[in-house]
């Protein structure tokens, strides 16, 4: 797409948010309720296709386009950008190593949001550390029969097809050489568990899922090679990092406009908060911290549209920009006082959505671990 065709979208999506979205976002927020309506209208608007590449139907967005998107939808209602991220890291990882059998199966699909989905990675005893994984696939004829569990998938529940990382070959050392990605399609043995209940993030569907004596086709092993999974993962969670980054984005810059607005608005010895100096002070250091949180994002999307390794880059976008909105939510409850803790008012949602971006994708002290790693690693003495 052209930086034209760019602005007309991202015009759109903000027109969509604002008539269709913010009116109802606290009422379902607060009932936890699945935004069916919604989906249908993401549809529309081509969000499950937006990385996918125009030959497969999609918009082809670049990642910093992407970004913005993300940061938009997240500054009205946090949650909605995962229900299409996860299905978008499920697309990009058929679309990167994916046969050409698995593309013409999938791809146009997913791209239209016919089919909707996700990725199931993280295990009640494996997270961030992916080689803990338990979850084992055994080659059966033409098909694999796996057993194990997942847990935190999103889109788990109205979701109907998934990236599955499992172990082909438990004995592998390290083990990494010995995990593989399949396209995982419900069925028979593939079960939900049941619906998480979570402090924030609220709407989406965030499941555990059993695999009991399932069976999948040796043809959905993606790439076609046992081996390569944890490869396939890891590639695909730099964009998640991405997306992450753009969400803390979104909620600093919700939580700033909020807390200026009221500020301007609450008096206290006879003039408006924002008049006061701590409170000048509290929004300079929220005003800072998202500029700061937008340019880092844009620094690991340029990198990872230009096709450069980017996981340094990734992880300080997500690690500060998760932190910043964090730290601008409390601040804003701060600002607004008792209305910042009333479920009347939006910070109370930004202060409970915030602390997700801390862990999701990698953990902010994993994410200072691969800093540091790859800081040393391109500035060798």
């Amino acid at each position: 797409m052209s930086n034209s065709d760019d602005a007309v979208m991202l015009d759109a999506i903000s027109k969509w948010l604002a008539r269709d979205v913010e009116p109802v976002a606290m009422k379902m927020e607060h009932a936890d309720e699945y935004p069916h309506k919604i989906v249908e209208q993401m549809k529309e608007l081509g969000l499950f296709g937006a990385t996918v590449s125009p030959e497969w139907g999609g918009l082809g967005l670049s990642a910093g386009t992407y970004a913005r998107v993300v940061t938009l939808v997240s500054e009205v209602w946090m949650s909605l950008s995962g229900i299409f991220n996860s299905h978008l890291m499920l697309a990009k990882c058929i679309e990167k190593f994916g046969t050409e059998a698995q593309k013409q199966k999938y791809l146009r699909r997913l791209a239209s949001g016919e089919i909707r989905g996700g990725t199931c990675l993280t295990e009640p005893d494996a997270g961030t550390d992916l080689q803990g994984i338990k979850t084992r696939a055994r080659r059966d004829g033409d098909n694999y029969v796996i057993n194990g569990s997942k847990i935190w998938i999103t889109n788990g529940i109205h979701g109907t097809v998934f990236t599955l990382l499992v172990k082909t070959d438990p004995a592998a050392d390290p083990p990494r050489k010995g995990m593989s990605l399949f396209i995982a399609e419900k069925g028979p043995g593939f079960t939900v568990s049941k619906k998480l209940e979570k402090l924030g993030y609220h709407g989406i569907d965030s499941a555990a899922l059993s695999f009991d004596d399932y069976r999948v086709p040796a043809d959905a092993l993606i790439g076609g090679r046992e081996g390569q999974g944890f490869y396939h993962t890891v590639g695909g969670l730099e964009l998640g990092r991405i997306n992450v980054a753009a969400r803390g984005v979104g909620i600093a810059n919700r939580a700033l406009s909020e807390a200026v607005k009221y500020s301007q608005q609450r008096k206290t010895f006879g003039k408006p908060i924002a008049q006061h100096q701590a409170i000048q002070l509290k929004l300079a250091d929220m005003a800072t911290r998202c500029e700061a949180a937008r340019l880092l994002v844009e620094s690991a999307a340029t990198a990872y549209d230009e096709g450069r390794r980017c996981d340094m880059e990734a992880g300080m976008a997500k690690y500060y920009a998760s932190e910043a909105a964090q730290q601008n939510a409390l601040e804003a409850m701060r600002i607004l006082g008792g209305y910042g803790y009333s479920k009347e008012f939006i910070v109370e949602r930004l202060y409970r959505d915030a602390p997700l971006m801390l862990i999701g994708e990698g953990t902010n002290e994993m994410q200072r671990i691969i800093i540091a790693r790859q800081l040393i690693e391109r500035n060798p003495v």
